[in-house]
């Protein structure tokens, strides 16, 4: 099923999957990426294995609203209310917040914001910005000189702009997982296609943090799964650890050989791991 939610002047596009009598998993996807990357058969085996799964476009990505490329009207704070904004549309008082890379930092967020409506949180390839987080290390060399790049050659075209973010892909992804660069670019195809303004997906890099929760998540409550690959080259799998080691609660699970990714060949394991932790 598709819904918008809407409030203010904002709209955010979502889908869900399974039964709404389920215990509710709302997924949120990372920087300058759209909900469809929350692959269909991953969300599908979610629902099989008793969960009620929704899904959304982030503001500046795929058919939720836009802003102007440079622009973003929103603080990290707004994104991660959103969330809510979601729920509150679907009517569910309570739900597993899983999110990817960014998406994982908002579920940080709003863990700390909304504590009565989140049941718990799964951190995918998520970063670490508590005490000590200075001291850590952050995106290999080769990530850095793929972005210092970014802008100097300008896609002409849509097939230039497809193959620019198959190159990004490919340096972002990088790991052990065998890579399937035909269905990646299909995939970017579709994200093209579908989004209301690709170009504003780049606004992710421009919002502000306003707010000190990302500093304080030894005060989460509610219990944690952290899933990090061991080859990650764009948040290193120590961060991973350290989310692990300062959330209370939490339980980590290493996807060994994988990178900054949610591989196919991992879907199963950590649907399980999910169910483990999080069964009713």
């Amino acid at each position: 099923m598709i819904k918008t939610v809407k409030f203010k002047q904002v709209s955010l596009y979502s889908q869900c999957f399974g039964d709404p009598g389920k215990p509710a998993i709302l997924l949120i996807m990372g920087a300058a990426s759209s909900m469809i990357w929350w692959e269909t058969p991953f969300c599908q085996l979610l629902a099989d294995k008793g969960f009620f799964v929704i899904r959304y476009d982030n503001r500046d990505t795929g058919k939720s609203t836009c802003y102007p490329p440079g622009s973003p009207e929103y603080t990290f704070e707004e994104l991660a209310d959103d969330a809510i904004r979601v729920l509150d549309s679907y009517k569910i008082q309570k739900a597993i917040i899983m999110g990817m890379s960014m998406g994982g930092m908002l579920a940080q967020m709003t863990a700390l914001r909304h504590p009565e409506r989140v049941w718990g949180i799964v951190l995918l390839s998520s970063m670490y910005f508590a005490e000590g987080a200075e001291n850590l290390p952050y995106s290999s060399q080769e990530v850095n000189d793929f972005f210092a790049a970014f802008g100097k050659k300008e896609p002409e075209n849509d097939e230039e702009l497809i193959e620019y973010s198959v190159a990004q892909w490919q340096i972002t992804s990088k790991s052990s997982r065998s890579k399937d660069l035909e269905h990646t670019r299909d995939m970017i195809r579709q994200d093209i296609k579908r989004a209301h303004n690709y170009a504003s997906r780049i606004n992710h890099s421009f919002a502000q943090v306003t707010g000190d929760e990302l500093g304080r998540i030894s005060e989460i409550q509610i219990p944690a799964l952290v899933i990090h690959g061991t080859e990650d080259v764009v948040i290193p799998y120590i961060h991973g650890e350290m989310l692990a080691k300062t959330i209370p609660d939490s339980i980590l699970y290493s996807m060994e050989g994988a990178g900054h990714e949610l591989h196919p060949q991992d879907y199963v394991p950590v649907a399980e791991q999910i169910v483990s932790r999080f069964a009713p």
